[in-house]
């Protein structure tokens, strides 16, 4: 399985009325496939949507893309286009020990975050292999809703995504997680080069809330 994480920035003030027309388009787009998950930013780089889906492999992302782009219907109705400022796209590996994007429910009233960690070259398997052995003791705090490596588009990336209550929590867990003597955080022998994190809250009709 791969993913494709397309992250779109919006022009300030219209995340709104983006979200309202997605949601309204989603049902000719499910047709095709279906949506992982779906996210704004709150806290980081502001106005961002982020949309998550899981595909097969390539070849089934290039069939999905195809037949959308021949949907009448769908291509009939009203897109966001003129709110967007600028789009990105990623083809994704979800890592060895990620639980498949949605087989967990997390309830409801959840905030996200999201941490992309770039590695240097040659780097990403030592870190895949010490999360492996590290990240049970991990969730024992709070779940992971995804990890994963980038394939297709900014190279040698490790992105992150956990699951908490609110703000407060991630404080909490943060704290807990880390104290000497345990397993948090893993031990890979080597350091990202680079570091982001992006606080993220769940549309209402994302399938991961």
């Amino acid at each position: 399985m791969i993913y494709e994480v397309r992250t779109y920035t919006l022009r300030p003030g219209t995340l709104a009325d983006f979200e309202e027309r997605y949601q309204r388009r989603l049902p000719s787009r499910e047709r095709h496939s279906k949506l992982g998950a779906f996210w704004h930013s709150e806290i980081g780089p502001l106005n961002q949507v982020i949309h998550v889906y899981p595909y097969d492999d390539l070849a089934h992302r290039t069939r999905v893309r195809a037949a959308m782009a021949n949907d009448a219907e769908r291509n009939a109705m009203p897109g966001g286009g003129e709110f967007i400022a600028e789009q990105q796209a990623e083809i994704v590996i979800p890592a060895p020990f990620m639980r498949a994007l949605g087989s967990r429910d997390y309830g409801t009233g959840n905030v996200y975050e999201m941490r992309t960690y770039t590695y240097a070259p040659g780097d990403i398997p030592k870190v895949l292999e010490a999360w492996g052995k590290a990240i049970e003791a991990r969730e024992r705090f709070s779940p992971l809703a995804a990890c994963w490596t980038n394939e297709l588009g900014g190279l040698n990336r490790f992105t992150h995504i956990w699951v908490y209550k609110d703000l407060n929590e991630r404080a909490r867990v943060r704290e807990e997680s880390r104290r000497p003597g345990g397993a948090w955080p893993p031990q890979a022998g080597v350091r990202p080069v680079r570091q982001e994190n992006k606080i993220l809250i769940p549309a209402s009709f994302s399938p991961v809330r």
